[in-house]
């Protein structure tokens, strides 16, 4: 079995293609659907198995191709015959080109196109590093498509209505325009073999079979980004573009040189989902011999294998195919497993950092205990949700790609777990510090019966400069305050700075001991942490705070185009822009270096949303705070 993930923006017609693919053998496939949204097809063509992930379109659910795409073979691009659609294809060309999967595009809806494919391959070529070449171009009956030729065996092909296309003549109009796209693709497969190369410049035909061989070659390499056309709704164009597959697309033993696997990994996570009374179900690909029900992976044995209707029962997996794993709660998506232990996937296919962050809460108190376990369950299945809690309160924290993943993840919680939450967005975590220096003189006397609390202390309080955090210091002579007790101070003093006049902590502030007293007997480190609690309180109090808001540097990646924009609203929000420079890795990117208030976050991504067309990405991380104007 070959495994292939099916990439490209919304509306591109992914599913179409896989629906229409799976049944160009007569039969009928098989499809387990994730509610994260990501499916998985498998079917037979021309007596060899397949299995398709499908990742649906748009930011919320990028994060799910990295697991899928690092267990696939190759990757299929769809995008519509659009040229104005190509940029909405950049972040798919970012994680095919890192990953290094053989990939291959598939311009969709030829009948409607309303772009020359010359026009939109231009388009598209400015955010991949590898070129990408056509290798059908479409055939016209005036301006009406009616079909595409194979620029590698020459023959025309016409389409028919729900039927496989007819091979015809190539019209005399056409030979021009079929000969110059012909050279331009030998000229582009000779960059990577000597030998069609030195046909080429000595005028040599070379050989059909010769031509399918450098083509293969130069597509496993990930060397070039072929381009077939055709229109998934119609069934045009299908059959070629999966014979094209089952002759390109490598074995999954090339999957494994690919990722560098050792001998012990034998298995990778690619999807997982909770099922009704099942539970946790984890689609696990074998990379090689060695996965059955009983046999350790990860560190423990897999208790059930089944297909993807949850219901058939499975021996094991040969090398290739693709199994549930139930009754495994141990494995994890987006691992790479052997036998007793189990990796991280490469670097390339982690998410990236949520877009938004969200306080959840029980709508009823007795779901408090609960909610937790809930949540990392949930976490274990959606590469995308982070799960956190707030430093100071201890309320938890989702991170999410946008708000249809948030209501899934409420979705979630209330269907499979029972539990009703209500998410509100999380404050910025603001903080504190003293205005000016002050001077306090405490003193601590308890008496209750029994030993008694004597601390006297004076104490000194001031600014620190912006992001020196705490500094304590002493000035004391003469042992007036004992030195076993001076830490004692300290301690209270820090207990003080958790949270200050305005109920946030404080930040930035020097404390000097300069005197105090101590009693023999009823003199001890409770009292001075008391005395140095207090002491601290009410400078705060006399002195008064300024409030500071967290100021984050985040550096927004975008495509070229959309660089202006990107700084109008960072000026809008009233950051401070710090400069735009080409992306070090990405074809046609930009990254923008920004200062942004925290509060500022949301209201970026939100813009970036739509002034970006949901292709940027943001990544921030905390910088300095300053007051709040």
């Amino acid at each position: 079995m070959r495994a292939l993930t099916v990439v490209g923006p919304s509306n591109s017609g992914k599913s179409t293609l896989i629906a229409a693919l799976s049944t160009l053998d007569g039969g009928q496939g098989t499809t387990l659907a994730t509610t994260g949204g990501t499916s998985v097809t498998t079917f037979s063509f021309m007596g060899d198995d397949w299995a398709l992930f499908d990742v649906p379109g748009g930011p919320e659910t990028a994060p799910q191709i990295g697991p899928a795409l690092a267990a696939s073979d190759a990757a299929l691009l769809c995008l519509p015959a659009e040229a104005d659609a190509a940029v909405l294809c950049a972040p798919y060309l970012q994680i095919l080109e890192a990953s290094g999967v053989p990939s291959f595009v598939f311009v969709n809806g030829m009948d409607q196109a309303s772009d020359r494919v010359s026009d939109i391959i231009a388009a598209l070529q400015p955010y991949c590093a590898h070129g990408i070449v056509l290798r059908q171009v479409p055939l016209r009956d005036g301006e009406t498509i009616t079909g595409a030729v194979d620029l590698i065996s020459e023959r025309a092909w016409q389409y028919r209505e729900g039927e496989r296309s007819k091979l015809v003549e190539l019209p005399p109009a056409m030979q021009a325009r079929e000969t110059a796209a012909r050279t331009e693709l030998l000229e582009s497969l000779a960059d990577f073999d000597d030998h069609l190369l030195e046909e080429i410049i000595e005028d040599q035909r070379p050989p059909t079979d010769e031509l399918y061989d450098v083509a293969t070659r130069a597509v496993q390499h990930h060397d070039l980004l072929p381009v077939l056309l055709g229109s998934a709704k119609h069934g045009n164009g299908l059959t070629r573009l999966m014979k094209t597959l089952r002759h390109e697309v490598p074995q999954v033993d090339a999957l494994r040189a690919r990722l560098g696997l050792g001998d012990d990994v034998v298995a990778a996570g690619c999807l997982a989902d909770t099922l009704k009374h099942i539970g946790k179900a984890v689609l696990v690909r074998a990379l090689s011999d060695g996965v059955a029900p009983g046999n350790r992976l990860a560190g423990d044995g897999i208790g059930g294998l089944v297909g993807l209707d949850a219901r058939t029962q499975l021996a094991g997996l040969a090398p290739g195919q693709v199994g549930l794993a139930i009754k495994s709660d141990h494995l994890a998506l987006g691992t790479l497993m052997g036998a007793e232990d189990a990796e991280p996937l490469p670097d390339w296919a982690a998410p990236h950092p949520p877009a938004l962050k969200r306080v959840v809460t029980p709508v009823n108190e007795r779901d408090e205990n609960k909610l937790p376990g809930a949540l990392a369950r949930l976490a274990e299945t959606d590469p995308g949700l982070t799960v956190s809690q707030t430093a100071g309160s201890g309320n938890l924290v989702i991170g999410v790609h946008g708000p249809q993943h948030e209501r899934r993840i409420v979705g979630a919680l209330a269907d499979t777990f029972g539990i009703a939450v209500t998410c509100n967005a999380a404050p910025p975590s603001l903080r504190e510090t003293i205005r000016r220096s002050v001077e306090i003189h405490h003193r601590h006397r308890k008496q209750s019966g029994g030993a008694g609390q004597f601390a006297d202390v004076v104490l000194e309080l001031s600014p620190a400069a912006p992001g020196e955090g705490f500094a304590f210091a002493e000035t004391v002579k003469g042992g007036a305050v004992p030195r076993n007790y001076i830490p004692a101070v300290e301690a209270g003093v820090r207990e003080a700075l958790a949270e200050g006049p305005a109920g946030h902590p404080v930040v930035d502030v020097r404390a000097v001991l300069k005197d105090g007293k101590a009693h023999s007997v009823d003199s001890s480190d409770f009292a001075f942490r008391t005395a140095g609690r207090n002491a601290a309180r009410e400078a705060l109090q006399e002195a008064g705070t300024h409030v500071l808001q967290p100021i984050l540097r985040v550096q927004i990646h975008a495509p070229g185009c959309f660089s202006g924009d990107v700084v109008q609203i960072v000026s809008g929000l009233k950051g401070q822009l710090q400069g735009i420079e080409n992306h070090p890795e990405l074809t046609g990117w930009d990254v923008v270096n920004a200062l942004l208030p925290m509060g500022a976050e949301e209201p970026l991504t939100q813009a970036l949303g739509s002034s970006a067309r949901g292709t940027a990405w943001v990544g921030s991380a905390l910088d300095h705070y300053e007051p709040v104007r």
